[in-house]
């Protein structure tokens, strides 16, 4: 395949990454994340967070987030998110599945959710009809590639603290929204009022592993059973602690969400070159949004690959990676212009 800007997960794994395996792929250890070697990259990135919190390691973005949401929420309660989030739309009915709960998606505005809107679902407290508001999930950055700005952040965690609940965020690009905007990964989070994180890297040069972090008011003493349950509990643990603690170091993980953040910015600017495309969303990481006629798109599309967003209005995604390059999108454009 020629470079894909279809997704992020299409790109291949960071050479460190790579070395940090080989490098622990020696002797014998401990599984389950009991060795050492795990437990010592868990504390780390707990103190990256922030000290009073806990990290688990998980397989993947979809188990990092039914993992995070099954300790917040349960069958009689419902989770509140973006008509567009992932757990939505994505996931093929997991939390309903696994936690037996109910998903009330809410009207977005480019991905984001705001107080406004989400208070007209946040009704029907000690009525034993209805499901019980529990949890507000947040994507981090959006499914839009938008972000969050540390004060709306606020604003929803207050909203839903204020009625006893949690607010969860799927940071499955986290690094990509921490780059944007200039902050540290503790000040979007924990700092931020959020309870649970879904901390993933698979879309930013990781071979397979997710993190999910709990902050200091949430009750885990079920999740190392839930995650069982879940499947979600890898055995050679030491291979995606390698990873995480290679991605942390010396801020890999900053510098290839920079760069892909950066890409899709040069992506924007070269796509306004061309008259029949017009670009549909803010630009804020590495995603990039535009609407294309479809006689264009199927053309185009047998060079190169990307996916349909709204096959009504023919809004379609180009996603930058770690390992994009200005004459991958070079070539892109030009051939966009022989069109």
């Amino acid at each position: 395949m020629k470079h894909s800007f279809g997704s992020d997960n299409h790109s291949g794994v960071h050479p460190q990454i790579l070395k940090a395996i080989e490098n622990v792929n020696a002797d014998y250890s401990l599984s389950y994340s009991e060795d050492d070697y795990s437990q010592r990259v868990l504390h780390s990135i707990e103190h990256l967070l922030g000290d009073s919190c806990s990290a688990f390691f998980v397989l993947n973005g979809t188990g990092a987030n039914i993992l995070s949401l099954s300790c917040l929420a349960d069958s009689s309660n419902s989770i509140i998110c973006a008509s567009t989030a992932h757990i939505n739309t994505d996931e093929c009915g997991a939390p309903e599945k696994f936690i037996g709960c109910k998903v009330t998606p809410v009207n977005h505005i480019n991905g984001k959710i705001y107080p406004d809107e989400v208070q007209k679902y946040l009704t029907g407290f000690g009525f034993q009809h209805h499901s019980q508001p529990k949890v507000i999930s947040i994507s981090q950055p959006t499914e839009f590639g938008t972000v969050y700005t540390v004060e709306e952040i606020k604003q929803l965690s207050s909203l839903i603290h204020s009625f006893g609940g949690y607010l969860h965020m799927d940071g499955s690009r986290l690094a990509n929204a921490a780059s944007s905007l200039n902050l540290s990964f503790k000040q979007i989070t924990n700092d931020s009022g959020v309870d649970a994180l879904s901390f993933g890297g698979t879309k930013n040069g990781l071979l397979i592993g997710e993190v999910v972090v709990f902050f200091s008011n949430v009750n885990t003493s079920k999740t190392l059973y839930f995650r069982k349950q879940m499947t979600q509990l890898y055995s050679k643990s030491r291979f995606i602690a390698a990873q995480f603690e290679e991605y942390l170091k010396g801020n890999l993980c900053l510098s290839m969400a920079s760069h892909s953040n950066s890409m899709a910015k040069y992506l924007e600017n070269r796509l306004k070159e061309i008259d029949y495309i017009k670009i549909s969303r803010p630009v804020e990481t590495n995603a990039v949004f535009a609407y294309i006629p479809k006689t264009k798109y199927e053309k185009i599309s047998k060079k190169h690959f990307f996916y349909i967003w709204d096959e009504q209005t023919m809004e379609v995604r180009w996603m930058c990676s770690f390992n994009t390059q200005k004459n991958n999108i070079d070539d892109f454009i030009n051939d966009l212009k022989e069109l």
